[in-house]
């Protein structure tokens, strides 16, 4: 079990600066009228960060062909 979870430590770096990237979006961009979908909450914001992130950090992720 540890050794999978530490197998993917990429993608969990990933999604957790992501989810800070979007928070901090949020926080100094945001959306001043509040009907943004994305930006006009943090937890949207936040979710979209970590979910790009995410996406991100696995493009990094070698892959074995066998």
């Amino acid at each position: 079990m540890i050794q999978k979870l530490l197998s993917h430590k990429l993608l969990f770096i990933g999604i957790g600066l992501g989810a800070i990237f979007g928070y901090l979006y949020y926080h100094y961009v945001g959306c001043a009228s509040g009907t943004c979908a994305i930006t006009s909450k943090p937890l949207n914001s936040s979710a979209y960060g970590a979910l790009v992130g995410g996406l991100i950090s696995d493009m990094f992720k070698s892959r074995n062909k066998k």
